[in-house]
């Protein structure tokens, strides 16, 4: 009978599926496993399995075009079959009237058969056990029963292999757990089942469990019943199987789990041994497979002792399972960091930033800062001199040193420079105020003081207020090279890099070299590429050479 091919679910946030490419096209023959097409997801392109066998004999869907999750994009069934009442049943919603002409049915039954009164049955002391279809990921919902392993009135072991079942990520199998008599099969190949419903029932041969689906739902009217004594007897006959070579596993009776897993790593199916009943081979035999345990290969070491090594080379890599553990923590946002998220959001997608860079050559600086440092009451570091020569470079530049103000663009007279300083919550900028007229130990001093009171959370209000230009300085994290988000209302934002010791060209000759990077943000609104990269071409004559600073 034809079965309809729908658009799967392939991730938990898609919605529609791009037909990326069909590996199969109208009268293929197609078998379970098969990769039928390619589909694009919202996420990646997955390859889309068929499982059921038969020949294609409808595409809903051409390559490239978009569908929606469960809309028909193909048909499978018998060569020549009808399908066109299948198409009609999808478009127009009569796919339901199967389950209604059941209905009858099953209101019927307990016609025929009276319902024992209220029966008040000890489930724990039936001696059987109830297989529901398990949560096999996170986004499951209901599987499919893509191979029942086993059949009514069959013996199974705890750890055998009862069905194989298609979620919504991947084909996997359904380990009953329990030993005993296969007694119940709620539900058919091919068809689907919710997380938890009821799919089959292990326990004692002649077990009655009435009661067991009578508290777990009713038993569907697809469910197979016990076999009657011709079956058994059809079963109890050998079925033959002769490999047709050593290197065709196609017939090597294995779940497809199992098949898929050998396919990967390179295995001979032949090569493994099952496990499970009639020697079937599952996923654990595949993934304990290891090709020093191939029976074939003493007789051939015997035979040609130096064929050994080529042997060796040829066997397949079985890297080790690791299994790991998914954690994380969350934390609430605090107040900063929700004030540095807004004000920073609103200065990126509002502000048309364009972005200036320029190297430095700080073996000057270096060398007075030495110098400097012999006789200065307190330290002077790079960053102090990088403020005192911003603080210059705006005097002489004061377009750099503006604001905009929505109407209109308002220049400052006044130089204050903002010192980004990180803190555990996040940053804040105190402000060197008349940085333009304080001395290299002055600015230190002040830095100093305002990095201290922002670590131990003593930083007031007006000390982080009134900035008209903003330094960045991740140079002793040792950073190459970065751009940083304007600190409005300031018009631009200064990110320094650390000092790099690179070969430079001086005199036509190639010496060491001690180079620093700045990169100049700039609102666009008020500031242009020919200004911001005038003002830096003085910030790198002040700092090339620090004698200017002085005068």
């Amino acid at each position: 009978m034809a079965e309809v091919v729908k658009m799967p679910k392939m991730s938990d946030t898609m919605t529609e599926g791009v037909l990326a490419k069909w590996h199969k096209k109208v009268g293929d023959k197609v078998k379970s496993g098969d990769v039928l097409a390619e589909i694009e997801t919202d996420k990646a392109t997955m390859d889309f399995e068929s499982y059921q066998d038969g020949t294609l004999l409808y595409i809903g869907i051409q390559e490239s075009a978009a569908a929606p999750v469960d809309s028909v994009i193909a048909i499978l069934g018998k060569e020549g079959e009808d399908y066109k009442s299948l198409l009609d049943q999808a478009g127009s919603g009569a796919a339901a009237e199967p389950a209604k002409e059941a209905a009858p049915a099953a209101d019927k039954a307990p016609a025929a058969t009276p319902a024992p009164a209220a029966p008040k049955v000890d489930l724990s002391s039936i001696p059987a056990t109830v297989i529901r279809m398990p949560l096999l990921s996170d986004t499951m919902t209901e599987g499919t029963i893509e191979k029942w392993n086993f059949k009514v009135g069959d013996k199974v072991k705890a750890d055998d292999s009862l069905a194989d079942v298609a979620t919504d990520k991947a084909t996997m199998e359904v380990v009953g757990y329990e030993a005993g008599t296969l007694l119940y099969i709620g539900v058919k190949e091919g068809e689907a089942a919710k997380v938890n419903d009821i799919i089959a029932i292990v326990g004692k041969e002649g077990t009655d469990i009435t009661p067991l689906l009578q508290d777990g739902g009713s038993a569907p009217a697809a469910a197979e019943a016990a076999p009657s004594a011709e079956a058994k007897t059809a079963e109890a006959a050998p079925a033959a199987t002769t490999e047709s070579s050593s290197d065709d596993d196609s017939r090597v009776k294995a779940s497809p789990l199992a098949r898929k897993i050998a396919k990967d790593k390179g295995i001979n199916l032949n090569d493994v041994k099952g496990s499970a009943e009639g020697g079937r081979i599952i996923k654990k035999d595949v993934e304990e497979y290891t090709p020093s345990a191939k029976p074939a290969a003493a007789p051939v070491t015997e035979a040609a002792p130096a064929a050994a090594p080529a042997a060796a080379a040829k066997a397949p890599i079985v890297l080790p399972t690791f299994t790991g553990e998914e954690k994380f923590s969350e934390r609430p946002v605090t107040q900063m960091r929700k004030a540095i998220s807004r004000r920073l959001s609103e200065s990126l997608f509002t502000a048309p930033h364009f972005y200036v860079t320029m190297s430095i050559d700080m073996d000057q600086a270096i060398v007075a800062r030495t110098r400097m440092n012999e006789i200065a009451p307190v330290k002077i570091s790079f960053n102090d001199f990088v403020v005192k020569a911003c603080a210059v470079a705006l005097r002489q530049h004061p377009a750099i040193n503006s604001s905009f103000l929505g109407d209109k663009i308002r220049t400052n007279e006044h130089v204050h420079v903002g010192v980004a300083v990180a803190v555990d919550e996040g940053l804040l900028v105190p402000v060197i105020k008349f940085a333009d007229g304080k001395s290299l130990s002055h600015i230190s001093v002040e830095v100093k003081e305002f990095a201290g009171k922002a670590k131990s959370k003593k930083l007031q209000p007006n000390e982080m207020e009134g900035s008209t230009f903003t330094i960045s300085n991740l140079g002793m994290f040792g950073v190459d090279e970065f751009t940083a988000i304007i600190n409005t209302p300031n018009a631009c934002i200064l990110a320094v890099s650390g000092i790099q010791a690179v070969p430079v060209v001086k005199n036509g000759a190639v010496v060491p070299g001690n180079i620093m990077k700045v990169t100049l943000s700039a609102d666009h609104r008020v500031v242009d590429g020919a200004t911001a990269a005038a003002f830096l071409q003085t910030l790198k004559q002040l700092l090339e050479e620090p004698v200017r600073l002085l005068i």
